[in-house]
């Protein structure tokens, strides 16, 4: 009888994670389980349902989560990430390994020592940024060690993005993923990083005017604002003596002085509560933020505010989001300033059934070898299918069902609580993934150091 892997969570990144596991179903080499409040909903056909059992599960309902882990060899949490810790404590009391592609919480680190105990993996950090990432990173690292280079700059992009043929607003950009993740972006201290030895550090005010660019061979130029903490990874990459430490996350240019303009507003401010936002126009919405005037019109005192010329490209990016609309309202009670403006924003860029997302990563290694400054820089670019299959349930999925799969075969076998940065998960990870299209192209490029095109870092 084959072994069982559970699914728990199956929202918007999991559509090909799901088709690889059904695949694996099909051949007869696993069952499977899906768990998701609306699981019964999901497609999947009358032959499908002989290797899996489609379960409408409240995580919260103790008892009922607890029945569906004990049949599984092998969980795969696609929770939001707060919720991994219910699914990891009933997996480390029935003995059974774990998988999510969430960040490492401190709770799930403090069973570290029990896992290894038991002789389990939980493996996290398994999806594409944290995930792919990781992976493709190691490699390249661990073979410039082997061959006896020194490592000297990292550098680390990612954007989910809008596909080329589907750009067709001012902004360059569609949502692919949670947008509260992306309407929240940067906040919670400043970021951090290492520039040629130095410590540097941007307050969230400042991050989306302190851009570096890049440019991507087929598709054009990119730019990068820093990600929040990018020291954390000195220590799991090994990189304690690299000069030049470096991650962030990558937009078309324009973006982020657009977005800018958000931020200074106090947009995206999550921290209090709109009173009767119900039913608040756009329009009413944004002159919460401007100062009061009996006779000038909210676009002018924006425009006066922010210093804003009405032929700029900046303003033309405000009216496409109907800013001003007094017809279009806030439909949530109550809800942060952060929370209206993910409702409006969701309005316009929300991908249509049939276009396509693009997700970029692009890595920079600078190392010394036999006295010699080198420099290797690689990039992944995928695209999606549709509304559906999108490049980031590609990218994101996948991975977390391989690594499930090298599991329950006996593939991956170190206990712990840990990311994938061991050549025993990221070589067989990297190479199946190339056979679905999801594979980077290196080349070598002069050592330049810390590329100091950015403006102001």
């Amino acid at each position: 009888m084959p072994q069982t892997i559970l699914l728990v969570g199956a929202g918007k990144s999991t559509a090909y994670l799901l088709q690889y596991l059904l695949k694996r179903g099909a051949a007869g080499e696993i069952r499977l389980i899906v768990a998701d409040q609306t699981a019964s909903q999901l497609p999947i056909t009358s032959d499908q349902r002989a290797y899996c059992d489609c379960v409408d599960l409240d995580i919260f309902q103790t008892e009922d989560r607890q029945k569906l882990i004990q049949k599984a060899t092998v969980v795969v949490s696609m929770l939001p990430a707060r919720m991994h810790i219910l699914v990891a404590q009933d997996c480390l009391h029935y003995g059974k390994h774990l998988v999510t592609a969430s960040y490492v919480s401190k709770e799930l680190r403090e069973l570290d020592q029990e896992v290894k105990k038991k002789g389990l993996v939980f493996m996290n950090e398994v999806g594409l940024d944290p995930g792919i990432d990781h992976m493709s990173a190691m490699q390249v690292i661990d073979r410039i060690r082997s061959q006896g280079g020194k490592m000297l700059l990292f550098e680390s992009f990612t954007g989910g993005l809008v596909a080329p043929i589907n750009d067709n607003n001012l902004w360059h950009y569609k949502f692919s993923w949670n947008p509260r993740n992306v309407v929240v972006a940067g906040q919670g201290g400043a970021a951090k990083f290492l520039q040629e030895g130095t410590y540097k550090y941007i307050p969230y005010h400042k991050l989306f005017r302190r851009t570096e660019f890049l440019e991507i061979d087929g598709y054009g130029r990119f730019e990068v604002y820093a990600n929040r903490d990018s020291l954390s990874y000195q220590e799991a990459y090994g990189l304690r003596d690299v000069l030049t430490l470096f991650r962030g996350t990558m937009r078309r240019v324009g973006f982020s002085k657009a977005w800018n303009i958000f931020i200074q507003l106090g947009m995206t401010d999550d921290s209090y509560q709109i009173e009767n936002s119900e039913g608040m126009t756009y329009r009413d919405y944004v002159n919460l933020f401007l100062p009061y005037s009996p006779t000038d019109s909210v676009e002018l005192k924006l425009r006066h505010y922010l210093k804003i010329d009405q032929d700029d490209i900046l303003w033309d990016k405000l009216l496409e989001l109907d800013l001003f609309s007094i017809q279009k309202t806030v439909r949530r009670a109550n809800c942060t300033p952060a929370q209206a403006l993910q409702e409006i924003l969701e309005r316009s860029w929300t991908l249509e059934p049939d276009e396509k997302d693009m997700i970029a990563m692009y890595h920079k290694f600078g190392f010394e070898l036999n006295g010699e400054k080198r420099q290797i820089d690689a990039h992944m670019v995928v695209l999606g299918k549709d509304q559906r299959y999108t490049a980031m349930a590609k990218t994101v999925g996948l991975p977390a069902a391989m690594v499930a799969m090298h599991i329950l075969e006996g593939r991956i076998k170190t206990p712990g609580v840990q990311i994938p940065l061991a050549q025993e998960v990221y070589d067989p990870v990297l190479t199946e993934l190339a056979d679905h299209g999801i594979v980077f192209t290196e080349k070598e490029v002069p050592y330049l150091g810390y590329n100091l095109e950015g403006v102001g870092i």
